[in-house]
């Protein structure tokens, strides 16, 4: 039962994405790209939350909680919350800048305003270093579901089945079929979020009950050691300032219809934070009463559904899962492809190539994106480990040049480019070299350095570049 459940929602999604491509405009690279600037609030608030809320919600915030206690859990939330009230402030403002250059990527943004050819490569290649993995992170968690559910398939024919979803909804409808299953995405995962939440609190008697126990007998699960604080505390900060700056987060901005569509979607995110108290329950739940995973903790949300719930439920909360992944790495992967194909190939081999050549080559650009992160997950699953825990380094290093094209006009392409390169290199060579300067994250020593050579170095060079016209 719990197996036909799975596969009626996975062909419903189909379903959706081909419903995307009847509603399509235009078979242009805007529309293929960002859906020609269209989505209202509603729909743009699913495309934008289907992103943030991935398999590392339902999967790895519970394992977190279970290997690491209160301390992942006041991290996970932590920055996300502090993230929303950024967003409403910043998002608007970046989908002004997208519409005024008619970017539909970040580094178009970038390439634009500053007028460098330069600076938009040294983005898009910057950009692909940490976005790239994140497609294997995305197989990685969905293998662990459905090794946990008991697929009869193996690993390699599942997750190939899982990519050429991915490659369908893509070559349908592009960014629209990304956002119509983004909302079957979301109904499903909250949906199994709630019922695994649920069926904890009565199987515990109440979460008053649960985290009695825990005082009693796990007392070091519901504390945050002292000694942890500063990290826990500046990494929130740190990724808060990251949260929207990453490639794929910009890209979705510019499919809003209008500034105020996406002001309007950022007011009601923080809704999403209430399935949290669910998923806390079930991972403390997970604690107490399945034991033995210390060496898999991702496992923990999966087991406790199998625990709890009859088949054909544990049906729904696997599928949310895995449409939680496949949603993400769909648009993960049109994001890589529309930075290839037109801030790389176009730029650096053909200029004077034409919208269906690029469209090809976005294509094809999916295809072996989801080939090379779906090999590296069966033969190499810890071969981009290291670059997978550095992605929101390389990712929050963008946010002084976002501020720079939003609010300071005097900002130039020099010192923006020359301030995301030293930002990378402090914060890969701290982490590389194990060094916590002052316990804190060093994601925000690198973020630190980067805007102090970014207003330096363009104050030093702001002669040979006109004053600009910020969008703020």
């Amino acid at each position: 039962m719990k197996l036909l459940v799975f596969g009626v929602i996975m062909m419903t999604s189909l379903a959706l994405a081909y419903y995307a491509r009847i509603k399509r405009r235009h078979d242009t690279l805007s529309e293929f790209f960002v859906a020609e600037r269209s989505f209202a609030s509603l729909l743009f608030f699913f495309l934008a939350v289907g992103e943030i809320y991935s398999i590392g919600t339902l999967v790895g915030f519970p394992g977190g909680i279970y290997a690491g206690g209160a301390t992942y859990a006041v991290w996970f939330m932590g920055y996300i919350l502090l993230a929303y009230p950024i967003g409403y402030f910043i998002n608007p403002l970046i989908w002004r800048a997208g519409k005024q250059y008619q970017s539909e990527t970040g580094p178009d943004l970038l390439q634009s305003h500053f007028n460098s050819k330069g600076l938009g490569i040294l983005a898009a290649i910057s950009g692909l270093v940490f976005i790239i993995p994140w497609g294997q992170l995305q197989f990685a968690g969905l293998e662990v579901v459905l090794h946990a559910f008991k697929v009869s398939l193996s690993p390699m024919m599942t997750l190939s089945l899982a990519g050429l979803l991915a490659l369908i909804y893509i070559v349908l409808s592009g960014m629209r079929a990304v956002a119509m299953v983004a909302v079957l995405k979301d109904i499903f995962m909250i949906l199994g979020i709630i019922i695994i939440g649920s069926a904890a609190w009565f199987a515990a008697h109440g979460a008053g009950a649960i985290f009695t126990q825990l005082i009693v007998s796990r007392k070091a699960a519901v504390v945050v050691p002292a000694h942890a604080v500063p990290f826990v505390l500046s990494t929130i900060v740190f990724q808060a300032m990251g949260f929207y700056a990453s490639p794929f987060g910009l890209q979705y901005v510019f499919t809003a219809r209008s500034s105020r569509a996406v002001a309007k979607a950022q007011v009601f995110m923080p809704l999403y934070m209430l399935m949290y108290v669910f998923l806390i329950i079930a991972a403390f739940f997970a604690v107490l009463h399945i034991p033995g995973l210390a060496k898999a903790p991702d496992l923990a949300i999966i087991m406790a559904s199998a625990h709890l719930l009859p088949g054909w439920l544990q049906g729904v909360v696997v599928a949310g899962a895995a449409l939680s992944a496949i949603v993400v790495l769909t648009g993960l992967s049109l994001t890589v492809s529309a930075i290839v194909s037109k801030n790389v190939l176009r730029q650096l081999i053909k200029p004077g190539a034409s919208e269906q050549q690029i469209k090809r080559w976005a294509q094809v650009v999916v295809g072996v994106y989801l080939g090379i992160s779906l090999l590296l997950t069966v033969l190499a699953p810890h071969l981009m480990l290291n670059l997978i825990n550095t992605a929101y380094y390389g990712f929050t290093q963008f946010f002084p040049a976002i501020l720079a094209v939003l609010f300071w006009p005097r900002a130039t392409a020099i010192g923006v480019g020359t301030g995301l390169i030293v930002g990378d290199i402090i914060a890969l060579s701290l982490y590389f070299a194990h060094v916590l300067p002052w316990g804190l994250n060093l994601g925000l020593i690198a973020l630190l350095g980067n805007f102090i050579v970014t207003v330096g170095v363009s104050l030093l060079t702001r002669a040979q570049q006109a004053k600009k016209e910020v969008v703020a």
